[in-house]
């Protein structure tokens, strides 16, 4: 999930289904804090990025991220894959 203190998106990628992560959820400042807390109840990452927040706040609920963003998206993807190695490994 790419994070702004007044934005909150959700992605999700299911490499089964879709050609790239699709925005499940975004917010402003509210509705944001509600994504966050969600989030946080199921154990989703979070990572600070207020400018792909920013571009990512443009695409519709439901729709890929564009092509311009896959850079991008894919430092988050990145992070959250290394967060879940790390998880692995302390459960060894």
């Amino acid at each position: 999930m790419a994070e702004d203190p007044d934005i909150a998106i959700a992605l999700k990628y299911d490499k089964e289904k879709d050609n790239a992560p699709r925005v499940i959820a975004k917010g402003m400042r509210l509705k944001a804090e509600k994504i966050r807390e969600i989030a946080k109840q199921y154990g989703v990452p979070f990572m600070k990025n207020t400018t792909l927040a920013g571009a990512l706040y443009r695409v519709d609920v439901g729709q890929e991220v564009p092509e311009e963003l896959y850079d991008a998206v894919a430092e988050v993807l990145n992070f959250v894959y290394a967060l879940q190695q790390e998880a692995q490994g302390n459960k060894k």
